[in-house]
């Protein structure tokens, strides 16, 4: 084939990029908005391909100026600011990286669930103070989780939490025929059931405030929220709420409106565990998504079916 050339938005799979160089594709690095408005601008007509992630996105307007552009991939399962209409008008392919990074994810799901429930960085802050602050807190056997979005990585989190001798259920777009979990027809009726709820669906307009403020009161006093998903799925206003008049035990939140700023009112609760949305990332998951990349686009080229199709 002859030499295809991707942008390549994305500043957080540099190191496994020669992969990609290793196929045989010529890559174009523009990971700032600035050195992305001037690719566009300046090299649009060399452009076959786009590498993007969820929130970075890809608008029609830069679909408009890329003539050649045949395929945008995105890694991670997220497309959220993929101009899906713009593409599918164009013919253009859109992939995503569905599945690759699942279990690095729902390590972290359970990382940020064991970290708030059993209060490991206050403690760990009480000890490094000198203050050895001992509470008694919940343990995990037979608490009954339930799982917003039983995709890959819902379904990665609901086999390690089984590990932990706890009861899942889940709410999902459908009721999945091939796993025996309880499926509650709604997020506020799984709510309900759960002591931990945990987000695992995807982002966009379709899951917005999925989880409101009923569903949130309807946790309780004692549950936790874990969510590694999109904030927006999310009232985080609600939340908040909750959270500062004890209505909701505790929350673990790798995800939030408008990253990289998270509002002051979650930095000063103590019941609350924040990661600056690292969930999806280990060398294992890019090095896999990177692949998953290279092989959608060696079969795009070759013309076969792409791996993990997207559409609007």
């Amino acid at each position: 084939m002859m030499t295809k050339t991707v942008l390549v938005l994305v500043e957080s799979v540099n190191e496994y990029l020669p992969i990609l160089e290793a196929s045989g594709f010529r890559l174009i690095l523009a990971p700032t908005p600035a050195t992305r408005a001037q690719a566009v601008a300046t090299r649009g007509g060399e452009i076959d391909a786009v590498l993007t992630r969820g929130p970075l996105g890809f608008t029609a307007d830069e679909i408009a100026a890329l003539p050649k552009l045949g395929i945008i991939c995105v890694i991670g399962a997220g497309y959220e600011q993929v101009d899906l209409l713009a593409a599918e008008a164009r013919g253009i392919t859109v992939t995503n990286g569905a599945g690759v990074n699942a279990p690095t994810v729902a390590d972290h799901a359970l990382a940020l669930l064991l970290s708030v429930v059993r209060d490991i960085p206050q403690a760990d802050a009480s000890v490094r103070h000198s203050e050895w602050r001992k509470v008694t807190r919940p343990s995990f056997a037979n608490k009954r989780v339930g799982i917003v979005g039983l995709g890959a990585v819902g379904l990665a989190i609901a086999r390690r939490v089984q590990g932990f001798d706890m009861q899942v259920s889940y709410h999902n777009r459908s009721r999945r025929n091939d796993v025996d979990f309880h499926y509650c027809q709604t997020p506020l009726a799984l709510a309900a059931e759960s002591d931990f709820l945990i987000i695992a669906t995807p982002g966009g307009g379709g899951t917005r405030h999925l989880i409101d403020k009923a569903a949130i009161e309807a946790l309780g006093p004692e549950g936790f929220l874990i969510n590694i998903a999109r904030a927006s799925v999310v009232d985080t206003e609600a939340l908040v709420d909750a959270l500062q008049h004890g209505r909701l035990a505790g929350a673990g939140l790798d995800v939030f409106d408008d990253e990289p700023h998270v509002p002051d009112s979650l930095k000063t609760l103590n019941n609350v565990v924040l990661t600056p949305h690292v969930a999806g990332l280990s060398p294992e998951a890019s090095r896999g998504t990177v692949q998953r990349v290279v092989d959608n686009l060696l079969a795009f080229y070759a013309g076969k079916p792409v791996l993990t199709p997207v559409h609007s």
